[in-house]
């Protein structure tokens, strides 16, 4: 399997979370592999070790230009000596953005489709079809969410129970695989918050649910900043003054909109007086070299 280094868990103190009268915690999971980072560390280790155990030489999945599941994919894939496949929406762009090039160098052979092709990534025609282009492959969907990823995650999550006493948990949510596993792990007295980067992303309740029945959970909506993979001139400096303040890295895509959202909302009274908030980085700090370029 691949490797995987013990995360620290810290504190995050400033005047406002103070004068809130809660705490702010921040599980560092950015720091548990140097490229399948945060949770698609998790979201991948059962998909991993389904296709070793049946004896699968290939990975294919889907992402966009920017994707972090791209990115951790293919360097997986590479330290297990699998091959990698990545069908990639939209048309190639050359140069090759610091995503696709990483990927790319990773041994992963990427192949381009028309945005109105990818629609069709979960049609059985369509996956029929890449299997008589392609060959034989293990397939993981779009964001790695599927029933083994909800697994790890799950399994992440009691982990998290043994490690650190906590009243809320917040986490970023791109296509609701990691919240649905975190939900699924935890005891019902926890509130678990997520923060979509989608804009108009409701549909990721129907998500969920398809993992889990608890009821202790929401989402807050407020914080998509126009929607995945946009980013306004407040959050880039929101994003510098984060991590002059606590030292922590943020990525533009999930965990900067997240944390603006959990600092606007710890300032509106939100959370209640004397709780505990542990924060969840998902790492995606890889998105970081796209933005800046």
């Amino acid at each position: 399997m691949i490797r995987y280094e013990k995360t620290s868990i810290a504190e995050l103190k400033s005047e406002i979370i103070e004068q809130s009268e809660v705490k702010l915690l921040i599980k560092r999971e950015d720091q548990n592999h140097p490229f399948v980072s945060g949770n698609k560390w998790w979201k991948l280790k059962y998909n991993l070790e389904e296709a070793l155990k049946t004896g699968q030489t290939t990975l294919l999945t889907f992402g966009g230009a920017y994707s972090n599941h791209i990115y951790a994919t293919a360097a997986a894939a590479q330290e297990l000596g699998l091959k990698s496949i990545g069908i990639i929406r939209g048309e190639e762009t050359l140069p090759l953005n610091h995503t696709l090039s990483f990927a790319k160098a990773s041994a992963m052979q990427l192949h381009y489709v028309s945005r109105e092709a990818y629609r069709n990534k979960t049609d059985i025609s369509f996956i029929e079809q890449l299997h008589n282009r392609l060959g034989d492959f293990y397939l993981i969907p779009e964001g790695g969410t599927n029933e083994l990823a909800v697994k790890g995650c799950t399994e992440f999550a009691k982990q998290l129970s043994a490690e650190v006493d906590f009243d809320y948990l917040c986490l970023p949510v791109g296509t609701g695989g990691t919240i649905a596993g975190i939900i699924a792990g935890l005891d019902e007295s926890k509130k678990i918050i997520g923060f979509p980067s989608l804009k108009g992303a409701t549909f990721l309740e129907d998500e969920i649910i398809k993992y889990t029945a608890k009821k202790n959970w929401q989402l807050v909506y407020d914080y998509h900043f126009g929607g995945y993979a946009k980013v306004t001139k407040e959050l880039t400096e929101f994003m510098d003054q984060f991590e002059k303040e606590f030292n922590v890295l943020l990525d533009p895509i999930y965990t900067s909109k997240m944390m603006f959202g959990i600092m606007d909302l710890i300032k509106k009274k939100f959370f209640e007086a004397g709780s505990r908030i542990l924060v969840i980085h998902t790492g995606g700090l890889q998105g970081r070299a796209g933005f800046n370029s």
